[in-house]
């Protein structure tokens, strides 16, 4: 979905960064997740973490973004994060974008 804010063009998308943990405990992408640095992106409208309901090892970080610019690749701290999380297991990271109605 696309808006203007002070006459630019925003659009809302999101970031998803998917892990199927390899056993590695959790806590220790709680504590990687906490020490991030969001204060650096204004564009970030929210984090959201989600863990699946009957797999304990798999885990969902949604980065929702509002900005006049999409990074297709993802951001500069979605790709950060992908990569942290690659020494916890299997990741996938991919870029969605709300549709306007």
């Amino acid at each position: 979905m696309c808006k203007r804010n002070s006459g630019e063009l925003r659009m809302k998308w999101l970031e998803v960064v998917r892990v199927r943990s390899a056993g590695k405990d959790f806590e220790l992408v709680k504590e990687l997740l906490r020490s991030l640095d969001k204060s650096g992106q204004p564009a970030l409208v929210e984090m959201k973490t989600y863990y699946h309901a009957a797999l304990q090892s798999d885990l969902s970080i949604h980065l929702h973004w509002e900005s006049g610019r999409l990074e297709q690749d993802g951001s500069a701290l979605g790709l950060r994060l992908a990569h942290a999380l690659k020494e916890f297991g299997l990741t996938d990271h991919s870029v969605w974008i709300e549709e306007e109605k």
